[in-house]
């Protein structure tokens, strides 16, 4: 079992946890220490690892990078009124090279997958994102991967990958696994219009980032479709964290906004695998260590308020409504228990079993709206024509 190859919590975090009162998070989970070692994996939600390799980082000066100030900060706070069981495994440290960190990676998330229990995930640079969907090869279906960032990371697939380019690697190498890519917060003037162009074709979806903070609900249905979850923190806004690193910018998301996404990320039955990616170990980095650990809380507050709605089709609350557009009849579920909305997507049978999951979409009202007013929904379209390719 790959486990045996992860780090313990630093001596430096576990003192401080000694110190903290028994009604705070870091007294109320368990955490792989020197001195107990692994604790056991049973009956466990949610498992935090810190991944500590950021080489592929395009800015990469020989800096190592360390999560003490993360799980100080995480320790600290009161959980919530929770059944979710939590814990902590400590770190993986960075390999001979980075492809070793990618393995190890890539086994020990797919060994917690396996086990249905969802890696929280600490990141040192994003392309970790590449392990992180890998992990999900073991289950030999499709997977749509929701990117919170103000950039797409396509980069130049014929170059080495790096925190720019992670996506363009997972889209075009070999297993086939991704069935949708969404971008959350995109700011257009940091990406190249073929960039762009390249989503369009794809039939990827994406999301600027004034779409995203004028109304943050639209996150809503595209976490409830998201096995994989990552966020980069240069989408934050530099006023948001208190150290400026070479990707932040002024503008970006807030602090209320990103625990808003976050609680939407936990809340989807559907996300078995979340990072956070990005870290900079500065001078002044308590306050963007104190936000990851309000994102990671927010997570784990939605994860506790799942409800259960996979198969909804044949749940006892759904309402059906078939709206009949141009030459379609778009066939919609409602949950009368949450009122969720989704829409049918229309398999084709290709003999691609992956795809067979992918037959209901998460939507909203205002795509039932749509409908009724003789307007197909764009992400209904888009992933039609997936499913048709």
């Amino acid at each position: 079992m790959s486990f045996e190859f992860l780090s313990p919590v630093s001596d430096l975090v576990v003192a401080h946890r000694a110190l903290l009162s028994d009604q705070r998070i870091g007294k109320r989970i368990k955490i792989h220490t020197a001195a107990t070692g692994i604790p056991d994996l049973e009956n466990v939600d949610i498992a935090l690892i810190g991944i500590r390799e950021n080489r592929n980082d395009i800015n990469y000066l020989g800096e190592k990078v360390h999560f003490d100030t993360i799980r100080k900060s995480f320790y600290e706070l009161h959980p919530g009124n929770w059944d979710t069981n939590v814990i902590d495994l400590g770190d993986i440290y960075p390999g001979e090279e980075v492809k070793d960190t990618y393995f190890l990676a890539q086994e020990i998330l797919a060994a917690l997958v396996q086990k249905n229990i969802i890696p929280l995930i600490i990141g040192g640079s994003q392309d970790l994102v590449y392990a992180q969907y890998r992990a999900f090869d073991v289950l030999d279906r499709m997977v749509n991967i929701v990117n919170v960032d103000s950039r797409f990371d396509l980069g130049n697939t014929n170059e080495p990958i790096s925190n720019h380019s992670y996506v363009g690697k997972i889209i075009i190498e070999q297993p086939y696994n991704l069935f949708n890519y969404s971008n959350i917060g995109y700011q257009t003037y940091f990406n190249a219009q073929e960039e762009i162009d390249l989503i369009e074709k794809l039939y990827f979806d994406a999301y600027r980032l004034g779409e995203v903070t004028s109304d943050i609900t639209v996150v809503e249905p595209i976490m409830r479709d998201a096995d994989i979850v990552a966020v980069d923190m240069s989408a934050m806004s530099s006023t948001s964290l208190n150290y400026y690193g070479t990707r932040t910018s002024p503008n970006g998301f807030d602090g209320r906004e990103i625990c808003a996404i976050a609680r939407y990320t936990g809340i989807s039955d559907k996300v078995k695998s979340m990072g956070v990616y990005e870290f900079k170990n500065f001078k002044n980095e308590e306050t963007t260590a104190s936000l990851i650990a309000q994102i990671f809380w927010y997570f784990i507050e939605g994860v506790n308020y799942r409800s259960g709605e996979l198969n909804i089709k044949n749940q006892k609350h759904t309402l059906h409504y078939n709206v009949p557009v141009e030459d379609e009849i778009l066939s919609f579920y409602k949950s009368n228990k949450t009122e969720r909305w989704w829409i049918e997507i229309p398999f084709i049978s290709s003999g691609n079993n992956k795809l067979k999951r992918h037959t209901l979409l998460p939507c909203t009202y205002n795509d039932y709206k749509l409908a009724c007013n003789q307007e197909i929904p764009e992400r209904w379209y888009k992933a039609k024509q997936k499913n048709e390719v």
